[in-house]
Formats: C-alpha cells, structure tokens, sequence
C-alpha cells in the first residue's frame, strides 16, 4: 500500500494497532528514533510491550542536558533496553568548532542550521542506513511547521516510510498515557520545559506559551526545525 492508503486504513485506528501493523510489515527493517521526550517515551512504552527487540536509537549532538543523559540510562533500566546511541561525527563538529565558534547558532539561522546537520542529520542518516521504515514523535499540536503532519508519509530526504503514531494526540492525552502507566520522563518537563533539545538552544517557557517556544527562542516560528523532518 502507499501512504494515501495507509493513511485512509488506518485514520480511525488505535495508537498500537497501527504500531503493531508496522513491526510486523516490515520486522526489522523499522526503526524508532526516539529523542527522549514526552512522545517518544509513550511510544517507547508502547512499542516495548508490542516488541521488546525493537530497534530504538537516540541521537547525542553532545550539547545536551545532563537530565537527558539520566532518562536516558532510567529508560533502558525500566523497560530492560539498550537504546542504541549515535554521535556526531567529530571531525566535523571540530572543523565547524574551530571555524565558526562554540555556540555558532547564536548567530544566524544558516549556523544554527548547520549546528543541527553537523550534530544531527548527518548522524540520523546513519541510524537510518538498512531500514525501509522509521517511526518518530511528532504531533500537529506541536507547532505551526507540524500542523499538517499526517500519520503516515514518504519521507523522500531518507528514502524510507516516516511513521507519526501520535499525530493527533494532544499535550493533554500525551500527560494521561505517561501518568497511568508510570512512564519515566525528563525531570525538566516539570520545570516549565515542554520541548527538550540541546542545551544551549532550549529554555523553560511561561505558562500559557507555544510549547516549542523555548526551542530556538531568538529565531522566527517558521524556521524552528532542525532538519530531521524535511518534507
């Protein structure tokens, strides 16, 4: 089937049913890049249940927090996991480094840009190598540059099917799953921090915020991506 109608198949579909479709369609040829937020700690419950030997990996840009790196090892504790880190490549972070500054994105949004493909693009495509299907984290409600997200898509940048399971949760269903069934989560999420990147380039936010306002704060709404979701 293509995507339109993977996508009609399964628009009234529950979360894991469509999960549970894809691991068997494509076995071990589907990945789940995780980035360690909200969504993507729900999914990792989900899948885990469904597929304890899934595929999971996380990208380390080596810019991120230290309460990251602990949900990270809690993560893999309490689901018995190993997920499957990949790093920039360093000789490229170095030249970069090197030429442009420690904190480049600061600058420009063409640094900032290059910040993310050099310390996160670069390594997606890698983690991607071999497979025919990734499934990721993202939802409509997440920003102005998602809202059109559709659950399934082609994702032509990497050549390989996309997968959103949670496309039209809300922050709210989002919260509900995590609490019911004890899901671990970032520590900063309590301390007004709904979208966890790199260090540098998150803050927390004020009540009431566009929750990918602390992401990227010092850029335009419409450029707040880093790459890894082209359409």
């Amino acid at each position: 089937m293509n995507t339109e109608e993977l996508n009609k198949k399964f628009a009234k579909a529950e979360t894991q049913e469509v999960l549970k479709y894809f691991f068997n369609e494509y076995k071990n040829k589907i990945v789940f890049a995780s980035s360690l937020g909200l969504e993507d700690q729900v999914i990792t419950d989900m899948i885990v249940k469904i597929n304890p030997n899934a595929n999971i990996f996380t990208l380390d840009t080596g810019r991120i927090f230290p309460e990251t790196y602990e949900l990270l090892e809690k993560t893999n504790k309490h689901y018995n996991i190993n997920i499957k880190i990949f790093f920039p490549d360093f000789t490229e972070v170095e030249k970069m480094v090197n030429k442009k500054g420690i904190n480049l994105f600061y600058e420009s949004v063409e640094n900032r840009k290059l910040c993310c493909k050099i310390r996160k693009t670069q390594s997606l495509k890698r983690a991607l190598t071999g497979m025919d299907a990734w499934i990721c984290g993202l939802r409509r409600e997440q920003s102005i540059t998602r809202f059109a997200t559709p659950l399934v898509e082609w994702d032509k940048e990497n050549n390989l099917i996309k997968i959103n399971p949670l496309y039209e949760w809300t922050e709210q269903q989002v919260w509900d799953y995590i609490k019911k069934n004890n899901v671990p989560y970032n520590t900063l999420h309590d301390k007004n921090f709904p979208s966890i990147g790199c260090q540098p380039c998150t803050r927390a936010i004020n009540k009431g915020d566009d929750i990918r306002s602390g992401r990227w704060w010092w850029e335009e709404p419409e450029n707040k991506e880093c790459g890894l979701h082209k359409k």
